[in-house]
């Protein structure tokens, strides 16, 4: 039998979504303002699903984004892909692995966009590595899903306000059902 894996992350989100992660909003509320403005502008539903995910990976140590605000890349990006790949086509899987060099990337290749980094994001992606090498840029642009994440990233830059309201968690729900490479079974 499959475990409800939305009921999972629906718990993930309900201890640890209230954390702030540097930014005026919360862990939940930038999830769904991201997800928002991946609907709005009429994305996939599987990249709509990605930007709603696209930090779950800063809930799988019971820290929420504690290893960050210390100073630690926790490589939130990967734990969040592996946890979701078991789950989730790689159209929702890639772009939540790529987002973190999503914007290693666009600081390479736009030095506004580099100029445009809140604080807090500036403060990461010291952590994460910087500004991609043209050798590196060259990489991510081969990657597949390279497209998806770019737009990601620049919906994830925009969804940190903390009084936009948007559609709840809930309704959320038949998407991702819809999107689970296997039937969810209640246990």
């Amino acid at each position: 039998m499959i475990p409800n894996v939305i009921d999972r992350i629906f718990d993930l989100f309900e201890r640890f979504g209230s954390l702030y992660y540097g930014e005026d909003a919360t862990q939940l509320q930038h999830a769904l303002q991201v997800a928002e403005l991946a609907r709005r502008n009429r994305c996939s539903d599987a990249l709509i699903a990605a930007a709603l995910l696209h930090d779950i990976g800063q809930f799988m140590d019971d820290a929420g984004n504690a290893a960050e605000t210390l100073g630690i890349d926790a490589r939130h990006e990967i734990s969040g892909a592996a946890f979701l790949s078991p789950w989730f086509p790689p159209e929702v899987t890639e772009p939540v692995k790529l987002h973190v060099a999503a914007k290693r990337y666009l600081c390479a290749i736009d030095p506004a966009y580099l100029e445009g980094l809140s604080q807090a994001s500036a403060i990461s992606l010291a952590l994460q590595g910087g500004p991609m090498s043209p050798e590196e840029v060259r990489a991510f642009e081969a990657e597949p899903h390279y497209g998806d994440a770019v737009t990601l990233r620049r919906f994830d830059d925009m969804g940190k306000n903390p009084n936009w309201r948007v559609p709840d968690l809930s309704s959320y729900r038949p998407l991702l059902e819809k999107l689970l490479l296997a039937p969810v079974h209640n246990s």
